[in-house]
């Protein structure tokens, strides 16, 4: 999430109470994941095996649960509970805006677009030109659509991400990691029925120009489609993964977090992709593996009886 303008990082250590180490003129301008964090971002870190990788991020102030080196030009926040802070912070330049009208007056709708009965347009949402929104879609803050896009009925786009932090020692384990993110879909984008796409974390979950979405698809937080791609139904698309131009799945393909998946990449149907998979490769099964492999080693299970009982015979 950027900031509307940048704010001191001495405002946001006294906000969350942190102690301040390192660069105290630092100026903040967006608070992010350490996966799409950039120069001038706040991000957080509270476990120690991680560490390294929030350090050496460009994120330039880091809210952490130890006092380490502070690496050069950067500034560490140090807490208890850096987790909370982020949360603190999230909730003030993002507060939750009660709606009272089915399209919020803040909403944006291009010219020569549609929305039939019962759609429900969010504040700050912005949508294009010619585009065609079907009954009973709900569409959340702050979600970007672009022109000529058609969303059909019963979609939800911009939910929040389903992401928890476990506290153990506590009746209620789970505190919510606020999403404060944004779901930006493309142009020329057609999304099914009953489809829900889920905003951002911090950053954006993104939807590629052209592509193409069939009913009954689930699109995680932070998930990056590329252009051109062909979804079919019952997919679901993990957290975090990003997917390159012109990439089709078949029905019910899952795949799982943090994957980069290339361009041009087929997943046939009801695969299960657990790894980042080359440009221009097809695979199938699961765990999903190359399908000229997948395919040699379905006829060889096939076989298994009948060796089985040649090597009974020879007994």
């Amino acid at each position: 999430m950027r900031f509307e303008q940048g704010i001191s990082v001495q405002w946001v250590a006294d906000f969350i109470g942190a102690k301040l180490v390192g660069n105290a003129e630092q100026l903040c301008t967006g608070i992010n994941e350490i996966h799409k964090v950039m120069p001038g971002d706040i991000s957080f870190v509270d476990f120690e095996k991680y560490y390294s990788k929030c350090l050496l991020s460009p994120a330039t102030t880091i809210i952490i649960n130890k006092e380490v080196a502070c690496p050069e030009g950067k500034t560490l926040l140090i807490l208890d509970d850096p987790f909370a802070a982020y949360i603190k912070i999230a909730k003030h330049f993002r507060p939750f805006e009660t709606a009272y009208k089915m399209i919020s007056d803040t909403a944006e709708i291009g010219a020569g677009s549609h929305l039939q009965p019962n759609v429900f347009v969010g504040n700050h949402v912005k949508i294009g030109r010619n585009c065609l929104i079907h009954a009973n879609v709900s569409i959340y803050d702050h979600t970007i659509i672009g022109d000529n896009v058609i969303i059909h009925s019963g979609t939800v786009v911009g939910t929040d991400a389903f992401y928890y932090k476990r506290r153990k020692e506590r009746e209620i384990q789970y505190d919510k990691m606020e999403s404060c993110g944004r779901v930006v879909i493309g142009n020329c984008v057609e999304i099914g029925a009953n489809c829900s796409i889920t905003k951002g974390v911090s950053g954006d979950t993104i939807i590629g120009d052209g592509s193409k979405l069939d009913n009954l698809v689930h699109i995680a937080h932070g998930v990056v489609l590329g252009k051109n791609c062909l979804i079919a139904a019952q997919v679901a698309i993990a957290g975090k993964t990003i997917l390159g131009d012109e990439v089709t799945l078949w029905g019910q393909v899952g795949l799982n977090k943090s994957l980069v998946i290339g361009k041009g990449v087929v997943a046939n149907a009801q695969s299960g992709v657990g790894f980042d998979v080359p440009e221009g490769q097809v695979v199938f099964g699961t765990p999903a593996m190359p399908a000229k492999d997948k395919i040699k080693e379905l006829f060889w299970v096939k076989q298994i009886p009948e060796i089985w009982a040649k090597l009974k015979s020879m007994s």
